[in-house]
């Protein structure tokens, strides 16, 4: 059976639906690409200088290191500002911008973790990615129930980790660390039939390359989250 016929759709729709879907991936890897590079230089001077800083051999988050893990979180905002406008070229440069500075953020996980730990946690989290990012896209019902549910648990969950912060409770991190990863596999099941039901042949160019970056940005913090967790069960720490 061809694809098409799976998702219930003619030839046409199908290269439409390829080639929309070929700009989410393609955006999303070069995303990560990019925060793997300045992920990687953030840890070598002069960069880890600006971003850590060392005090009796302990490493800690500088003032522009704190500016660069927050700076994201404003950023996701700015780019679905874009996203709603049409814009695809602001919302794409704004992406690269939000892609270099999560890398930033995510450079601890060089200095923590031993590389083939790092290497291992990647392979085994970019193949569940795409297994159920390929659900997510080949099944033939709309998962928009999904959405309501999942939200409320990611809301719970942080809630629950801000609390745990005052608690220091390892049984509690323990606990929140496996329904986070059950959250994010959700999520990216989700997020990919969404982006699947929000294709329509008539948009303009410009329509579908906004929705790309969009899509992209949503995947892009599943995988990454799904990452981390991955990283947390099965790394071995420096």
């Amino acid at each position: 059976m061809q694809n098409y016929e799976i998702l219930g759709m003619d030839a046409h729709q199908s290269v439409g639906m390829r080639t929309y879907f070929g700009r989410i991936y393609n955006y999303m890897a070069g995303g990560l690409a990019v925060s793997a590079g300045t992920a990687y230089l953030a840890t070598r001077e002069p960069f880890f200088s600006l971003f850590y800083s060392v005090q009796d051999g302990a490493v800690n988050w500088s003032v522009w290191g704190w500016i660069a893990i927050l700076a994201p979180i404003i950023m996701i905002f700015s780019i679905n500002s874009a996203v709603a406008n049409m814009n695809a070229s602001k919302a794409s440069v704004l992406f690269w911008i939000f892609s270099a500075l999560m890398g930033v953020s995510l450079s601890n996980v060089l200095l923590m973790y031993t590389g083939t730990s790092i290497v291992n946690a990647f392979l085994v989290t970019s193949a569940g990615f795409l297994g159920l990012s390929l659900y997510g896209y080949t099944t033939k019902k709309s998962l928009a129930s999904w959405g309501a549910f999942l939200m409320m648990g990611l809301v719970g969950v942080i809630a629950a980790m801000l609390i745990n912060i005052f608690l220091k409770s390892g049984v509690m991190s323990l606990g929140l660390s496996v329904i986070s990863v059950f959250i994010f596999m959700g999520l990216t099941i989700y997020d990919t039939n969404r982006l699947k039901y929000m294709y329509d042949e008539r948009m303009s160019e410009e329509a579908q390359k906004a929705i790309a970056v969009n899509g992209a940005l949503a995947l892009y913090l599943d995988f990454i989250n799904l990452f981390r967790l991955v990283l947390y069960f099965m790394g071995d720490r420096r």
